[in-house]
């Protein structure tokens, strides 16, 4: 087969796919970090002015506005050193089962997917960045509540330890993806060419996978048909 004159080699685009990402990446983090650092100092204010007159739901949720622009403070700073080719990586213990639990019930409520389940018992404790491994886990879950399938949507979590890594496979009953776009998923600014796909910048496997790389993982797909896709993240236990 012969080829086409007027198309870069693939190298070219995806170089230039990954300068596109890093871009992307350094810019909106830098952007972010001022209005996150202003709401977590004045939650944290209020915290300090008003701890006395408020009822225990009221001071859980300026607890918990403080703490996640805190968690999303450290996040845009992981996203700008990781744009910049030094990526700042924080290992900690990580209660899988809790984060994964957390995850899921803030996308149901935003989704408004109620009758969506999560089959996720007993998964393990795992030593990795909880803001970045967090935030892969947030994509792969976004994915699995927007292209869903005719039935509720249904996730399955599943945790296994292998020599000296981690394997954690993700499944879902959604629409499935074509094998021939195995790969092409994980593309920066490249989506599924379906009737009604979701708009979207086409970074969340993306960047899923280039954290994942920082926490010295990967993630691929693999298992994919009509009854919805699997996919697989290995991450080093130390």
């Amino acid at each position: 087969m012969s080829s086409d004159p007027t198309r870069p080699p693939e190298t070219t685009i995806a170089g230039d796919g990954e300068e596109r990402i890093k871009r992307f990446l350094a810019t909106a983090s830098h952007d972010l970090q001022s209005p996150l650092r202003h709401i977590a100092m004045y939650a944290e204010l209020l915290l300090d002015d008003l701890e006395a007159t408020l009822d225990g739901e009221q001071l859980q949720s300026l607890r918990m506005i403080m703490e996640k622009a805190q968690t999303a403070q450290r996040l845009t700073k992981a996203l700008m050193s990781l744009a910049g080719g030094t990526p700042q990586v924080t290992p900690e213990e990580v209660d899988l089962q809790a984060l994964a639990e957390n995850i899921w019930g803030e996308l149901t409520d935003e989704t408004a997917a109620g009758e969506a389940t999560l089959e996720s018992d007993g998964l393990p404790s795992i030593r990795t960045d909880p803001a970045l491994f967090g935030l892969v886990l947030r994509h792969l879950l976004t994915n699995a509540l927007i292209y869903r399938g005719e039935a509720p949507p249904h996730v399955a979590i599943a945790a296994q330890r292998e020599g000296t890594d981690w394997f954690i496979r993700i499944s879902d009953n959604g629409t499935g993806i074509d094998p021939v776009y195995r790969e092409r998923i994980f593309e920066p600014f490249w989506k599924l060419p379906r009737p009604g796909t979701v708009q979207g910048a086409g970074l969340g496997l993306t960047t899923a996978r280039e954290f994942l790389t920082a926490l010295g993982g990967d993630i691929s797909l693999e298992h994919s048909d009509e009854s919805g896709s699997r996919f697989i993240i290995r991450l080093p236990i130390a």
